[in-house]
């Protein structure tokens, strides 16, 4: 958990947290009706942006290693 929360910053996780709160009280205020297909839309691309968003944290990460590796194997040399 803690590693994941290394990839969020401040603004993702109020983000995170108004949504899924807007979400619960669109529930309750619509109930199960077609508007609850748009709420679960909008849900669902926050979601999809999120874990676009960590992903694209963990491959920064990892390139940015990668790139600190190849700076020490050219330092040595």
């Amino acid at each position: 958990m803690k590693k994941m929360l290394e990839h969020f910053d401040l603004g993702s996780m109020v983000i995170i947290a108004v949504t899924f709160i807007l979400f619960t009280i669109a529930l309750f205020s619509t109930g199960f009706t077609h508007d609850l297909f748009l709420e679960s839309g909008v849900l669902l691309v926050s979601i999809k942006l999120i874990i676009m968003a960590y992903k694209s944290s963990r491959a920064n990460q990892k390139i940015m290693q990668e790139l600190q590796d190849i700076k020490k194997i050219l330092e040595k040399q």
